[in-house]
């Protein structure tokens, strides 16, 4: 008996803080998938104000409106997927929403922003979230979530790692094809999120370091660098998980003050980088191929030392 194609809308918004993605996709079987249709919805500078108030001192009623405000994000972006690919809410299957994720804090704690309740009432499908937190609770990490694609989608048949350049940046290790209980995956450190954070220190109104300008135009500081990588996390074995917590905003300010202008935004894609060529290294030297996706393909000088 043929199984019956199921259609499904993934939301993810991750701690880039750039907007939030809804993907249309159809399951036709284990391992059988195709994507359908994409859209995202990009967060303006005060939505991403709002976000970034609510990593540090806040009040439950700020954070309640962020949280019911988040949700109605949700429900614009799956309406507008919705909409482009002609699909009706009765046709899906589930609508997968993890959330924004606001404070993470393993093993103990992760917590996310977003009310999946107002997806279930706008469109009368099954809604599925918590994702971090129950994995928390049976005594993971809550991230990085995206290796359960990378070992059913890109497995091959040599040892390949999936580098994911987002706010945080992470790797998924996958021996083979048919080896997904040999996979694993965490957090190297920092993505693009202190890169970013330092370039609109330096340049008010920027959202991000444009095709990389900033960084090409400074220099690393080597003894800044070395200092940053001697934090205990980049020493910590696997799993392990990270987020804006401890290398966010407040991170990003220490580094401009002590590496001002350019350079600082250089030394923070040095030490991006540095983590990044470390970790493989140290904990996955059999890998033979390395894939890079996020939001950090985009950063020339990421990629050009990274393929160094």
């Amino acid at each position: 008996m043929t199984e019956r194609p199921v259609l499904g809308v993934g939301l993810m918004s991750g701690t880039s803080l750039d907007g939030m993605d809804a993907a249309l996709v159809r399951f036709d079987g284990p391992g059988r998938v195709t994507l359908l249709g994409f859209v995202t919805r990009p967060y303006d500078a005060e939505e991403r104000a709002a976000i970034e108030a609510a990593l540090g001192p806040t009040t439950a009623r700020d954070l309640a409106r962020l949280h019911a405000r988040i949700g109605g994000w949700a429900v614009e972006v799956v309406q507008t997927l919705l909409g482009q690919e002609q699909v009706r809410p009765m046709d899906l299957g589930f609508i997968a929403f993890h959330g924004q994720t606001i404070w993470h804090e393993p093993p103990t704690v992760t917590w996310q922003l977003g009310e999946p309740a107002l997806l279930a009432e706008r469109f009368g499908v099954k809604v599925v979230s918590g994702f971090r937190g129950r994995d928390v609770a049976a005594g993971g990490q809550g991230a990085p979530l995206v290796p359960v694609a990378d070992v059913l989608l890109f497995g091959a048949e040599h040892p390949r790692v999936l580098l994911n350049l987002g706010g945080m940046a992470n790797l998924t290790f996958v021996p083979h094809r048919e080896d997904d209980e040999g996979a694993f995956a965490f957090d190297t450190g920092p993505g693009m999120a202190v890169i970013d954070a330092i370039a609109r220190l330096v340049q008010p109104g920027l959202p991000y370091d444009v095709e990389g300008r900033l960084a090409a135009a400074g220099a690393v500081n080597q003894a800044a660098l070395a200092e940053l990588l001697a934090n205990p996390f980049f020493q910590l074995a696997p799993p392990k998980s990270t987020g804006r917590e401890l290398f966010g905003a407040e991170f990003a300010a220490r580094l401009h003050r002590q590496v001002p202008g350019p350079d600082g935004v250089a030394t923070a894609a040095a030490l991006t980088v540095s983590s990044i060529v470390s970790a493989i290294g140290r904990w996955v030297p059999q890998a033979r191929e390395v894939v890079v996706s996020g939001g950090g393909v985009h950063h020339p000088v990421l990629m050009e030392r990274l393929g160094r």
